[in-house]
């Protein structure tokens, strides 16, 4: 089962990843190359992709309402927590991922299947 797991927040719980020092910040970026290493480690797990995204102030969100697209600067929603980032892993099932997302950052991590709508 493909899996799309979103990082929301800072990823760490020592605080937002511009006020931490470059040991910190190279301590937080370990973690996610230990959770690369683990999910190729681990039969039957793929990691097929993920990347680190801009905060919520370099999002252009579209809206469409009565048929009209809206396209407006910044995030699609006023929220303090910012999306981090995602990763995309093939995992034989949910305890698998969960089990691998124990090594990144402090997070909050939002897993979904991703379905197969062909």
């Amino acid at each position: 089962m493909k899996y799309f797991v979103l990082l929301v927040g800072e990823g760490s719980e020592s605080g937002p990843w511009d006020e931490l020092t470059p040991d910190q910040q190279q301590q937080e970026m370990a973690k996610h190359g230990a959770f690369s290493e683990a999910c190729d480690e681990r039969t039957g797990v793929e990691m097929l992709g993920g990347e680190a995204l801009g905060d919520g102030s370099m999002a252009t969100t579209l809206r469409t309402s009565g048929g009209e697209l809206t396209v407006t600067d910044g995030p699609y929603a006023e929220a303090a927590e910012q999306i981090g980032g995602f990763y995309i892993v093939d995992a034989p099932d949910i305890d698998t991922l969960i089990d691998l997302c124990r090594i990144l950052p402090a997070y909050d991590i939002d897993i979904r299947p991703i379905l197969d709508v062909a």
